[in-house]
């Protein structure tokens, strides 16, 4: 998992970490343990990001097992923001040629 700790309170992940967790967990062996989740429990927040929908989190990270892991200590008193639309970056994109669309 990718961790990106900002601040003692504060801890961002990246679903794009997940792939090395699960190849760090099959080196490490069948035990997981989610980078800080446990320590943090009640006394820090987590941010994740994320691309993918999280129904598809099972499915991206090879191992059902360790989804399961992830989520079941992600979802606890989560609050989730689900954003749609054209990303703003394409949005904000100006064409070098007019008659191109971003």
């Amino acid at each position: 998992m990718l961790t990106h700790p900002t601040s003692e309170r504060l801890t961002a992940l990246g679903l794009a970490g997940m792939a090395r967790a699960r190849d760090k967990q099959r080196r490490a062996g069948p035990t997981f343990e989610a980078p800080g989740f446990e320590d943090r429990h009640g006394r820090g927040s987590t941010i994740v990001t994320s691309q993918l929908p999280v129904d598809h989190w099972h499915e991206a990270s090879g191992d059902p097992t360790l989804a399961d892991a992830i989520l079941d200590r992600l979802v606890h008193n989560a609050h989730r923001l689900q954003l749609s639309g054209e990303s703003m970056r394409r949005k904000a994109m100006k064409p070098l040629d007019p008659g191109l669309k971003p």
